[in-house]
């Protein structure tokens, strides 16, 4: 099970959201408000949905460090974005 998920993560954040949300549906409905919230997290800022959805608790929702680990999502997300830019900001003539 373990290699899998991380074959999952290796894939790409919405390869693992879909099958998370194929294995357990539940847990969507219950972290998300409405499915509206679920696909543009999946489609805007996967990493940051992957990581609402491993920290968020039913009990508590999000609490004390989940704040941090939702924050490195968030990065990774913003990183996943600029980061092609940066890399190839050599192409662009001055």
């Amino acid at each position: 099970m373990c290699c899998f998920l991380t074959t999952l993560f290796l894939l790409g954040p919405r390869a693992a959201i879909l099958v998370w949300w194929l294995i357990n549906p539940l847990r969507f409905e219950l972290a998300f408000s409405s499915f509206f919230w679920s696909f543009l997290g999946f489609l805007i800022l996967p990493w940051t949905t992957l990581m609402y959805l491993a920290v968020w608790s039913p009990v508590n929702g999000i609490y004390g460090f989940d704040w941090v680990i939702l924050g490195l999502g968030l990065l990774a997300d913003i990183a996943s974005y600029t980061g092609g830019g940066y890399g190839n900001r050599s192409r662009f003539s001055r």
